[in-house]
Parts: C-alpha cells; structure tokens; sequence
C-alpha cells in the first residue's frame, strides 16, 4: 500500500491499545466526501474475505483513494502493517427518524489472540451530529472478550462516547471495541463506510519508535475508564501490557509490576554438594 509514511507515533499507538481506537478528524478532504455520497448510492462490489489491498480496490477507485491518503496509510500501516487483507467492507446506512438504535456489540465471535489484532476503519462521509445519532463507543472495552451481541442488553455505560465529527472523518477501531449505532433523530441521512483488515505480518513496532521510552506511552497505557470496576479493572490494564510487550518485541515492559508478579517461575536449583 504505498504511503508517505505518516506513521503513528508511540504515544498514539499507545493510546489505540488503552482506548482501542484512534480518531482522525476531518482528514478526507471535502471533493471526496462529496463524492463519497455518490458512490454510495450506485452500491459497491463485494470482496472476498482476505483479498489483498490492490485486488478489493482496484486503481483509482474510491475505496482505494480512501486508504491511500497519507494519513491514513500511514496509521494503517502503524497498527497492522503494510499489504494486509481486507477482510470485508459495507456501507452503513441511518435513515431519518428511524426511531431505532443498534445493540451495543463487538464484530467478533470471542477472539483468544493476544499478540494479534484487526483495525476496523470507519469513514464519515458528512458532519455527524448529535441529532444524527452517530457511533456509540465504549472506551477501553477491546480487550474485555464477548461474543458479538451478548452485551447487547447493556443500555449505557459510565464514560461511553458517542461519536459526533466534522465531515471527512476517519475512525480506527481495534475489532473488539463494543460499539453500536445510535438512532437517527435528524431529517438527513447517515452514512458510515466501514472497511475491516487483517494484517498480513507480525504487528511489531510496525510505527514511528522514536518515543518510545516517552513518559506519555506509560501514561496512556496506565489509563482507567469510567466503567471499569476497582478490581476487575486492573485486568483490562494487564491485557495491555502483554499486548503492548507483543507489540513492542519487549517481555520485560510491566506497569505496577502486575504482569512480572504473576509470570514469575524461577527455575528449580539443584545442590552441588
């Protein structure tokens, strides 16, 4: 996928791995929105699980325009690496005064992959609103694993989001991140593209390391959210240090010395005498 190698830096990266997702406000310029609401309407070809990049989107089409501007090229290739697969894409459609909302979910059946991880993009075509519903996020919640829509009967959590943008934004979201969308209660029509893909090798310091050491990835891999419980919630935390140490090629990276405590096994020494 050829990219000016805008590439994320630690720091963001990082804080993809707390929130499980990154936001790319209003980086689609204006002449594609517009004509984003077009190609929409005239439908778009389906691809087969796993196609190559160049194969699902062939030269000049919309969709591979979409994926090759600098910016997010550049945060594709940080978090799944270059030439992955689409694994599928369609077009979400919200129309006015619907009155319905879609169950708070996860795109995924439970995903035991803990070195190994998906990006959804989702691209907004216009202004979202808050009359136009947008995406219900709920941060930090990727790595807690559910099934699909099991957490479907949970109406509002403490510390969700939900999304409201400038037109031309892009969202990057890690597969498991619970999410839904909100009902339309504007007089237009919503439109979400949504592009899943599956890296093609292993995701390891795939971005701009330069910060690495930088007080700022410590701190945003350190985060709480508002829903977590006081116990539980240091799990969430402990996924992503071994994520994080997966991602970084480094066994040794801990915060609070949670994971060095619980994967201690000295090996057993024997007598010389």
């Amino acid at each position: 996928m050829p990219t000016t190698r805008q590439l994320l830096s630690s720091a963001q990266v990082a804080r993809f791995v707390a929130h499980g997702f990154l936001r790319l406000d209003g980086i689609v310029p204006r002449e594609m929105n517009e004509e984003a609401l077009g190609v929409f309407a005239a439908g778009l070809p389906s691809v087969p699980y796993g196609t190559p990049v160049p194969k699902a989107f062939p030269d000049g089409s919309f969709a591979r325009r979409l994926v090759e501007l600098p910016a997010v090229a550049g945060a594709l290739e940080s978090l799944v690496g270059p030439d992955p697969t689409v694994d599928h894409h369609f077009v979400h459609t919200r129309e006015p005064r619907e009155g319905s909302a879609q169950p708070l979910h996860a795109d995924a059946v439970i995903d035991l992959r803990s070195d190994a991880f998906d990006v959804q993009l989702m691209y907004y075509p216009q202004e979202v609103t808050a009359e136009m519903g947008g995406t219900l996020i709920v941060p930090g919640s990727h790595l807690r694993r559910t099934n699909e829509s099991d957490t479907g009967r949970y109406q509002n959590l403490r510390g969700q989001t939900r999304l409201t943008c400038p037109a031309g934004t892009v969202v990057l979201l890690h597969h498991g991140i619970w999410h839904g969308g909100r009902r339309n209660d504007s007089d237009t029509v919503r439109h979400m593209y949504k592009i899943r893909f599956n890296p093609t090798v292993p995701q390891v310091r795939l971005w701009d390391t330069a910060d690495l050491d930088a007080p700022a990835v410590r701190d945003e891999l350190g985060r709480g959210f508002p829903w977590y419980e006081q116990a539980t919630g240091r799990l969430e935390i402990l996924h992503r240090v071994r994520l994080w140490r997966a991602l970084t090629g480094d066994p040794t990276f801990d915060i609070e010395y949670w994971a060095t405590r619980i994967t201690n096994r000295p090996a057993v020494q024997r007598s010389k005498a």
